[in-house]
């Protein structure tokens, strides 16, 4: 009797084992290019963490860089590596092993986190055009508006604000029944893949996945294109052919990094579900997980003197 038990409550939390655990297909279709791919993402991964982490240093060591401008530049570099952190080492571990499992609640970390880091980048993005804004359009007023404490309160905010609405929707997300197969085709816990999963009717969560899309990517962007056009206007207002040419160059780079970043989070997150297709959408989070983080502190410093500046006379130090 006692060893039937056993068996029944083995055999149930084996069922159990089972319901709360996913398999993410990754590149497993394609086991040929294995260490091909573990290789470029491992390459990528730490160029990644090593640039960020150069541009932390020298924004907090170097005194010329102890403006608002790179004080935003230096909390941007710490979100990528967080956000990049998320998903390629599970990437990595899944090319190597070829198995893909990844349990109920660690998937849901993983959403919430990706989520997380992936809206701060909007808000810091929008943070940032604000700042250019007020350094071209409003200089006399700059000190007083874009002082140390106001500086604190937008990144804390930024940090902040998006917590309980992430928590609250992975919570959604995660609440709903999932039946039949429990293959997730992307490499990380993605909105996306795991709404293909789930049982009965998602209409609603979708439409909240849809709202605050809306509320973390597209009010963003809108203050971020406000922000650009009246600094265009201002630039062009200009007389000086050289000082339109510095104001531009120094809004370049930020305007690169918020149009790759927007143009693929909201092909995913803003694309109506039916128009989306799995290995699309899995090459598209690719640009914005790990290629865009990879490109981004090169775009900062090659397209920065003072960065640029302060690196050289970083690397001086060290060789001496």
């Amino acid at each position: 009797m006692i060893h039937e038990d056993g068996v029944q409550i083995k055999t149930e939390k084996s069922n159990i084992t089972t319901m709360m655990e996913f398999i993410l297909l990754g590149f497993s279709y394609s086991p040929n290019l294995q260490w091909i791919l573990f290789g470029i993402f491992l390459v990528l991964y730490l160029t990644i963490l090593m640039c960020n982490s150069v541009i932390v240093l020298i924004t907090r060591i170097d005194p010329t860089l102890q403006t608002p401008m790179y004080f935003f530049l230096n909390h941007f570099s710490i979100l990528e590596i967080c956000y990049v952190t998320v998903t390629i080492p599970r990437m990595l571990t899944d090319l190597l092993s070829q198995k893909g499992h990844i349990s109920f609640f660690t998937c849901a970390a993983q959403m919430c986190l990706v989520l997380l880091f992936g809206g701060l980048e909007c808000l810091l993005l929008a943070v940032m055009a604000y700042h250019r804004y007020v350094a071209i359009c409003n200089p006399l007023h700059y000190g007083l508006i874009m002082s140390p404490q106001v500086c604190v309160q937008l990144v804390t905010a930024s940090w902040v604000s998006g917590v309980p609405v992430v928590i609250g929707q992975t919570w959604q997300v995660f609440s709903l029944p999932f039946c039949g197969s429990t293959t997730i085709n992307h490499f990380f816990c993605d909105l996306p893949p795991v709404f293909k999963l789930a049982c009965g009717d998602t209409f609603v969560n979708e439409i909240a996945v849809y709202v605050v899309a809306v509320v973390f990517i597209m009010v963003p962007f809108l203050l971020i294109v406000v922000s650009y056009g009246k600094i265009i206007s201002n630039i062009l207002k200009l007389r000086s052919a050289r000082g339109r040419a510095k104001a531009f160059s120094t809004c370049s780079s930020h305007l690169t990094v918020v149009v790759l970043f927007y143009g693929t989070a909201s092909t995913t997150y803003l694309q109506p579900k039916p128009n989306q297709s799995e290995e699309t959408g899995k090459l598209i989070s690719l640009f914005y997980t790990v290629l865009i983080p990879t490109l981004n502190p090169i775009i900062y410093t090659l397209r920065n003197k003072d960065i640029t500046v302060a690196l050289r006379k970083l690397l001086s130090k060290l060789s001496t």
